[in-house]
This record gives structure tokens, sequence and C-alpha cells, in this order.
């Protein structure tokens, strides 16, 4: 299988490879460049807006050049997320593993280090796969995630024994609900990707200054539980180094005595989420690859084709 070739190779041709293959792709796909470029000025000038994102963001928010060369390494992240996908096996080692470090450790101790159940949130954005694989193998939790089918059963088998080694517990998206809510009443953690809906409608939010949609599973998984929701976000940082982005997702607080429906806490989740995942794009917007798919109604329709 290619996948075990490629775990057998050396990392840092493969990676150079990977962002070649995403500029061959840059340059071979221009409507999905347009696509990406178009949310990605959009996330730009949103986060240069509000005094976000360093000196990259700022730049590419008021100079098209600038835009297309995070353009470009956008293609290039998008690619090495599949490479990590296909070769995740190795980021177990704990050589792999001790590349992986929080922003904030004590934010990591407080999310992970407790015998309650916790949701985490993550997002498509940078290194996907390792956030787990870090939280199973360095922090020893057990962590429950729901998995999208692929149509080839080779390929769907190859991504739940991949995971499964890494100690993931990968359960069918079909019959997430149900598990999940098992899994966090057993106090074990749970992990959703939640930025974009995948195959439902999702729910109303403002996401860097526009209407998007996001999945209201989390929302109503945290409600239901009660367990806390932490966000986290794992770039690539450096040569072969990534840093997570580790946070609470606070619901603000409701009046005393006010009577809060359960569409309005959920909303108010979202809005937070939404907030949460600002931030942590800001870090690196060309590693959120969300940005390769319809994200906003208003990105006009020759830029989703």
């Amino acid at each position: 299988m290619l996948a075990a070739v490629l775990r057998r190779l050396p990392e840092a041709p493969l990676n150079r490879g990977a962002d070649a293959v995403g500029g061959l792709l840059y340059r071979a796909q221009p409507a999905r460049r347009r696509l990406v470029r178009a949310n990605l000025e959009r996330v730009v000038r949103y986060l240069a807006a509000n005094g976000m994102g360093g000196d990259v963001v700022r730049l590419a928010a008021s100079d098209a050049a600038a835009l297309d060369r995070l353009t470009r390494s956008a293609f290039g992240h998008y690619m090495r997320s599949y490479l990590e996908s296909a070769t995740l096996a190795r980021y177990a080692a704990p050589d792999h593993l001790a590349r992986v470090r929080a922003d904030d450790q004590a934010a990591a101790d407080a999310a992970l280090l407790s015998d309650e159940p916790v949701i985490i949130v993550g997002l498509h954005f940078g290194a996907i796969e390792i956030p787990g694989v870090w939280v199973t193998r360095v922090l020893g939790r057990r962590v429950t995630a729901p998995m999208e089918t692929v149509a080839d059963p080779d390929i769907q088998g190859y991504f739940q024994d991949t995971r499964g080694v890494t100690g993931l517990n990968v359960i069918p998206v079909e019959r997430a609900a149900s598990e999940l809510r098992a899994a966090l009443a057993r106090k074990e953690a749970i992990a959703l990707v939640a930025d974009r809906p995948v195959g439902g409608t999702g729910t109303p939010v403002n996401l860097f200054g526009a209407p998007a949609r996001l999945p209201l599973g989390p929302a109503i998984l945290a409600q239901e539980s009660g367990a806390p929701a932490w966000l986290i976000a794992t770039r690539r940082a450096g040569k072969n180094e990534y840093r997570s982005r580790i946070e609470r997702i606070e619901v603000p607080a409701s009046p005393p005595g006010a009577a809060e429906s359960r569409r309005e806490r959920a909303s108010a989740f979202l809005d937070a989420e939404a907030r949460a995942f600002e931030r942590a794009v800001a870090d690196a917007p060309d590693q959120w690859w969300t940005l390769f798919f319809p994200i906003w109604d208003d990105i006009p329709a020759a830029e989703q084709k």
C-alpha cells in the first residue's frame, strides 16, 4: 500500500513533495484557486480590521500579490494535511509527539488532565489528525471521534485501522450521536470537527464578519451533558514542529432570573465557538482548509465552481 511506503520515506522530502504538488494544483485548478483566494481575502481583511493576525495577515489584506502568495501557500498546506493523514501512525512515535506543544500548557492541563468528560472541538485546520494522537498518547485520554464514510471500502478500512492504532476510538458518523453521548456518560473525551456542516444544512452564525453555517452538534452535546467544550487547533510551526492553541469555549452567563430557551443557549454557544475559530485561524490563515469549500453564500457563484 502506498501509505506503508510513505511511512518509510524521510519526512522532509515528503513534506517538500506535498508542497510541490500543492503548487501544481494551484496553477492547474483556476476555479478552485479563485474560490480559495476569495474566501481567504474575506478572512484576512476581517482579521486585519480587528487587529488579529500578524504581519502576513495585514499585508495580504492590503496587497494583491501577498494575497496570491498566501493562497499558493494554502494549497501546499492542504496537501500536507493529506500526507499527514496517510502517514498518521508515524506521528504516534515518541520523537514525533515531542514536536507537538501547547501554546498554553496550563490550558492543556485544565482541558484534558482530569477524569471528567470533555468535548474537544476542532476545525479543518493545520494538522487536523495530530491533536487526537497527542491527546491519546501523551495525555492518556481516550477520545471518541466520528469519521465520515468514504465510498472506497479499502480507503475507509485504512483510515479506521490507522486511527485505531494511534489510540483514537473512531466511529461511523451515521451512529455518532448515540455513541458520543455514551462516551460522555462514561466521563470520556469526544472530538468533533465543527467548522462546516457535512451532510446537513448547519445553523446560521456570523463568521469572519459574514453569515455562515456551523453544525449544531457540539452545542447540543454541551447542553445535554454539561461537559466543558475546548477548542484544540494544531498548526504547523517551523521545521516539522507543531503548536496547539487550546482554549475553553466560554458561553456568557445569562442575567439572574433570565429564562433562556434551548435555541438561545445553542446560539450563544455557536457564537462563542465562531469567535474561537477566528482566533485559531488568525494564527495561520493559509492552514484553514475549509477555504477550499463554499463558506459564505455571498461569495460569487462563479467562485464556487
